[in-house]
């Protein structure tokens, strides 16, 4: 490479999350002009115990695309059976929008903010943190694999996401306790959920959606996924581990440098002993929590009765721990200020979908991509559409919704190219889920990693190698799913 050139790569610095989604936003702006705008004919269907809107296949028709200087500076003036691409109003008012379209998310990430403001000031976060410090002492591997599971198994069965991006700070601490650095804190949490997300087996998002809109049993095909992900886990805990004891040996070997090490604000407190009180808390918090989480799967809650269960948690938690109502609401009001950016990311990130969907574009790439797999042979198309599903998850980054888009066309078309409608939805999972791990699209990712404080391109250059060996084993098991008629 030429040193003027290798010089100038050096220099080069992603911007801070929010002017970076920004500039993402405007650049898929642009798009709208020029992919062709269309739309599937939508319709309600029974998924579990509630109804999704799906696309109907065979519906899709393109619209003509009205082009003015009145639609391109304030969005008006075009008939219903017209699309317009995306006009200067829309783009300024994609990011408000967005958090609009968001806001359950993002109070969510608010309330357990404070919630945990008020553990820590109870000192359980630090007593629950340095009891499994103490009882792994020596042990960092081990360490690594049970925190990892622990949080890759709620990904898995539950769809956990949004809800560990409060946990980040604790994780952190932890990555402090064990020598290493933010990266490696960031990773334990977020990495083990998202790894866990994608490589599916019950989780109520993605799987269970895609597997009951592709007319597939609801939990079919568990062994081959437990498989799946017992793989997926082994292969994302060594790759944490294997860089976590590199920057422990020797930090110039760390390709996010010496500035990435955790400070002792980021434990927030010192060392505490655990007590019964503490144990108690952590007793309580834990069936609030999974009350919440079995609700959720019958009663039909979702993210307002979650934020609920996690604001009694708060309430609990300040009880046992006896602490006054100035010292409780200090604590849950400090908690909010440090969600602040993390939750301000996610509508950020859910204005790139609001400008897409404005413009009535996304369909017409599903189409397309449908279209163009339909030519290849079915080992060939098998992985056609599990890089399909990768690359259309940066436009659409919510596994429930991409399931929906995606799935009515491609079960059918699975049938066609002779694959097994269980194929198609396990190339869905693993395209949506571990795509997540590098899309700046991905709220989540963007907001844990502001929350630590990494940089995204400082992040790209630790996962991005772990990504490729994922992507690889997705594509090996999709073949041996193909192979065996899975």
């Amino acid at each position: 490479m030429d040193s003027a050139w290798a010089a100038r790569l050096a220099r080069f610095r992603v911007p801070h999350v929010f002017p970076l989604l920004l500039a993402v936003i405007l650049i898929c702006a642009a798009l709208t002009y020029v992919i062709p705008a269309g739309e599937y004919r939508r319709a309600d269907v029974r998924v579990g115990s509630g109804s999704r809107t799906v696309v109907v296949p065979g519906t899709y028709r393109r619209l003509p695309k009205a082009i003015s200087l009145e639609g391109a500076l304030a969005g008006r003036g075009v008939q219903p059976d017209r699309a317009r691409p995306a006009s200067l109003v829309e783009l300024l008012t994609a990011v408000p929008r967005g958090m609009a379209s968001a806001a359950d998310i993002i109070f969510l990430i608010f309330i357990v903010g404070g919630t945990f403001g008020i553990l820590q000031r109870a000192g359980t976060i630090a007593a629950v943190i340095h009891g499994l410090l103490d009882r792994f002492a020596g042990s960092g591997p081990l360490l690594t694999a049970v925190l990892m599971l622990a949080v890759g198994a709620g990904g898995s069965t539950l769809g956990m996401g949004e809800e560990l991006i409060p946990l980040v700070p604790v994780f952190l601490m932890v990555s402090r306790e064990m020598g290493r650095d933010r990266v490696f804190g960031v990773a334990l949490v977020y990495l083990g959920a998202a790894v866990g997300f994608a490589a599916a087996t019950t989780n109520p998002f993605t799987v269970q959606i895609a597997q009951s809109i592709a007319g597939v049993p609801p939990g079919s095909g568990i062994g081959f996924r437990l498989a799946f992900f017992a793989a997926a886990m082994l292969v994302a805990i060594v790759h944490v581990e294997r860089y976590g004891r590199r920057v422990q040996a020797d930090r110039a070997r760390s390709p996010v440098g010496e500035a990435d090490v955790p400070s002792e604000g980021d434990a927030g407190v010192g060392r505490v002993p655990l007590t019964g009180t503490h144990v108690a808390i952590v007793l309580s918090a834990a069936l609030i929590f999974a009350a919440s989480l079995y609700a959720i799967q019958t009663q039909g809650w979702w993210l307002a009765e979650l934020s609920g269960g996690f604001l009694l948690i708060g309430l609990v938690t300040a009880a046992l721990a006896r602490l006054t109502v100035a010292d409780a609401t200090a604590a849950f009001v400090k908690g909010l200020e440090e969600m602040t950016v993390a939750a301000l990311v996610v509508g950020f990130a859910k204005g790139i979908q609001v400008v897409l969907d404005d413009a009535r574009v996304l369909d017409t790439i599903v189409h397309g991509a449908a279209g163009a797999l339909q030519v290849f042979p079915p080992m060939a198309a098998a992985q056609g559409m599990l890089l399909f599903q990768t690359a259309l998850n940066f436009f659409i980054p919510s596994g429930s919704g991409q399931a929906a888009v995606t799935m009515p066309l491609m079960a059918p078309l699975a049938d066609v190219l002779g694959l097994t409608r269980q194929a198609a939805v396990f190339a869905f999972t693993c395209g949506d889920g571990f795509s997540n791990m590098i899309i700046p699209t991905s709220g989540v990712l963007m907001a844990s990693l502001g929350m630590a404080g990494v940089a995204y391109e400082r992040w790209l250059r630790f996962v991005a190698p772990l990504f490729v060996q994922l992507l690889l084993l997705s594509a090996g098991f999709l073949a041996l799913a193909v192979w065996i008629g899975y």
